[in-house]
């Protein structure tokens, strides 16, 4: 193992079979054989290592799990079917009846709806703290709170959580600390170095890059890994071999991709920062950004996302967006084509305006997801869609 994350990305691989292939194959099958009664009766008696069935694991799933790991300095995680499925396990398998979340406000419009909606359901409450006030969050910890969920850089807001100072609130209380990294990836940011028990991706975005499948990570402790890997065996979110093919294939371009996006993601937010038509342009490595000098703390780079609040409200927001000639109008991100989304009409449309409003998706918020392209393509296509929606 390399100290180097490109190298690691690139080389760690599982064993090769007879056939010495150079690339991976794919292990497209639903369960595996034993040579014998005793052997089959130790590998479900978890006295030898071995496969049983790829709802459990498979090599695939396993190759991906380990190349996360050593990115993320975790020691060991799952493999799920999408990023919601990950962050439905990383709480479901941790909580019971009567327990309490604390939560950073800004989260993903679906991770809130977890939160809201689905978890109540079970008796598992949760309180969101605002990270303009952290001084009070000790007042928002209950008697039966045991987790501290965060999302930093968030979506859509790109509000960025001192990982340093979650670490230390979370031990403090003895709290397990989730982190949902997706924004950020294992490449410019680990949240483990500064105390996560759990990390969480959407690997549907960074990791694939290219639109192609849906994945979900978990990753952590080996205590904490068990109870969710016994959680997930028997709730069924296993992710497909060919999908975890996909992702572990992925990882090995990873460090490039996303200093490309990085690079064109500040270029783009410099260029547009001071246009009359953008109330405000958010960036976490532009130095207007309110928590730079967290994420130049915590984060290697800035990031493949900009936020632009467009003057104008939503009527402006959709003109702009059905101006646009060359950026793909999706709900997605993290691929290698550049996509605009509108959240307070798509991802986040199932908050209330107040809520909304709470985390700064403002009517004429546009997330930006810088793609591949040459970054004064993606530029020029904004700045058409801009002066064409007026």
């Amino acid at each position: 193992m390399s100290q180097h994350f490109e190298t690691n990305a690139v080389r760690i691989s599982p064993s090769k079979s007879n056939q010495k292939e150079h690339s991976a194959p794919i292990y497209l099958t639903s369960s595996f054989t034993f040579d014998s009664a005793e052997e089959a009766r130790a590998t479900f008696a978890d006295e030898i290592p071995g496969n049983i069935y790829s709802r459990y694991a498979n090599p695939n799933s396993s190759d991906l799990i380990e190349k996360i790991c050593v990115a993320e300095g975790t020691q060991d995680g799952i493999a799920t079917a999408s990023g919601m499925a990950a962050m439905f396990g990383s709480i479901a398998s941790l909580l019971q009846q009567g327990d309490h979340i604390l939560a950073s406000r800004s989260l993903f419009g679906s991770t809130h709806q977890l939160l809201t909606r689905v978890f109540p359901k079970w008796g598992i409450t949760s309180t969101y703290g605002d990270i303009s006030d952290f001084q009070n969050w000790d007042k928002l910890v209950q008697p039966n709170t045991k987790m501290l969920f965060i999302e930093t850089p968030s979506n859509p807001g790109l509000e960025i959580i001192d990982l340093e100072w979650a670490g230390k609130f979370a031990e403090a209380h003895n709290l397990i600390l989730v982190v949902d990294n997706c924004f950020a990836t294992p490449y410019l940011q680990q949240p483990a170095k500064w105390g996560a028990h759990l990390v969480t991706h959407s690997a549907t975005k960074y990791i694939d890059g290219q639109g192609r499948v849906l994945g979900g990570l978990i990753l952590g402790t080996k205590e904490l890994i068990k109870e969710v890997q016994f959680f997930t065996r028997h709730t069924g979110p296993a992710i497909s071999p060919f999908n975890a093919w996909i992702l572990s294939k992925s990882m090995e371009t990873l460090a490039v991709r996303m200093d490309r996006h990085c690079s064109s993601a500040l270029r783009v937010a410099e260029y547009f920062e001071g246009n009359s038509a953008v109330l405000e342009v958010k960036y976490p490595f532009l130095k207007s950004h309110p928590q730079h000098h967290l994420a130049t703390k915590q984060m290697s780079q800035g990031g493949g996302i900009v936020t632009l609040n467009l003057e104008g409200g939503v009527a402006r927001a959709q003109r702009f967006i059905d101006q646009l000639q060359m950026i793909s109008v999706t709900a997605n991100l993290g691929d290698s084509r550049s996509i605009i989304t509108h959240p307070a009409s798509t991802t986040h449309s199932k908050l209330s305006e107040e809520e909304r409003e709470k985390v700064g998706i403002h009517p004429g918020l546009i997330r930006l997801s810088v793609g591949l392209e040459h970054p004064e393509d993606i530029i020029q296509d904004v700045e058409r869609a801009l002066e064409k929606s007026k």
